[in-house]
C-alpha cells in the first residue's frame, strides 16, 4: 500500500541544514499492522507525517496505492487527508470546550454533522469503552480516555490508513496495551492499514511489520523475528 522511494527531508534552520531523513526507501503492505521504531530524533515521526501529506519531502516520493503523493494537487492532498487517512497524535488534539461526542465529530462540525454521523460517533465511543463519558470534556477525562476519543475520531471516517504518532507515549502500561489492541481490532475487522510510530517495543508481535530507523537512515524493514 505504501511505497517510500528514496525520500530525503531537510529542515533549514538559518544557514544550517538538518537532515531528518536520508534517502529512505521502504514498503508497508496493505492491511498490515506496522511499527516504525527508533529512538527520539531518529526521523520516524517525520516519515509518518510525509505518509500523511502533513509535510513534503525535499526529494524522493511516496506512493499510496500506486498514487504519487508528490504529484497530487493541493485539493487532492486535502481530500486524501480528509477521507483516506485517520491521524492519531500523542497530544490527542482534543478541543477543551467540546464534549467527547463533539470531539469525535470535529472534522464534520464546520459543515454540519448529520444525525447519522452523530450516532456513529456515539457507537464508536461506546465501543472504546466510553459509554459513560459521552458528555465529558477533555479536562474530565484521563489520558487513556482522551486517547480513546482521539481513536474514535480517527475511525469515524472509516479510513483506509491510520497513522499513529506515539499514541501510547503518555499512557501507563495497561492503557497502552488497550489502545494498541483497539487499533489491532480495526486492522483485522476493516483491513485498515495501521502504522504506529514509537520508541517502545514491548507491544510488538511476531506478525507485525517493522521498519527501524536511526539518525534518519533506515534499517532493514521486516516482520519481527
Amino acid at each position: 500500500m505504501i511505497d517510500v522511494r528514496q525520500v530525503t527531508k531537510i529542515h533549514v534552520r538559518g544557514q544550517t541544514q538538518v537532515y531528518a531523513l536520508r534517502e529512505v526507501s521502504c514498503q508497508i503492505p496493505a492491511g498490515s499492522f506496522s511499527f516504525i521504531l527508533g529512538p527520539s530524533g531518529s526521523g520516524k515521526s517525520t516519515l509518518l507525517y510525509l505518509m500523511g501529506c502533513l509535510d513534503e519531502p525535499t526529494s524522493g516520493d511516496i506512493l499510496v496505492n500506486g498514487k504519487s503523493l508528490k504529484a497530487m494537487s493541493i485539493p487532492e492532498k486535502d481530500a486524501y487527508r480528509r477521507h483516506d487517512v485517520g491521524f492519531i497524535f500523542q497530544s490527542f488534539n482534543l478541543l477543551a470546550n467540546l464534549d467527547a461526542v463533539d470531539n469525535v465529530l470535529v472534522p464534520y462540525l464546520a459543515r454540519g454533522a448529520t444525525a447519522r454521523q452523530r450516532q456513529e460517533a456515539i457507537e464508536l465511543l461506546q465501543r472504546v469503552g466510553l459509554q459513560d463519558r459521552l458528555d465529558h470534556r477533555p479536562s474530565q477525562l484521563s489520558g487513556g480516555e482522551q486517547q480513546r476519543v482521539a481513536i474514535a475520531r480517527a475511525l469515524l471516517k472509516k479510513p483506509k490508513l491510520i497513522l499513529a504518532d506515539e499514541p501510547t507515549g503518555e499512557l501507563d502500561t495497561t492503557n497502552s496495551a488497550q489502545i494498541l489492541e483497539l487499533l489491532r481490532e480495526c486492522c483485522r475487522e476493516a483491513q485498515t492499514t495501521v502504522v504506529v510510530v514509537t520508541h517502545e517495543q514491548e507491544h510488538v508481535r511476531d506478525t507485525d511489520y517493522i521498519v527501524r530507523i536511526r539518525d534518519g537512515k533506515l534499517g532493514v524493514p521486516s516482520p519481527v523475528v
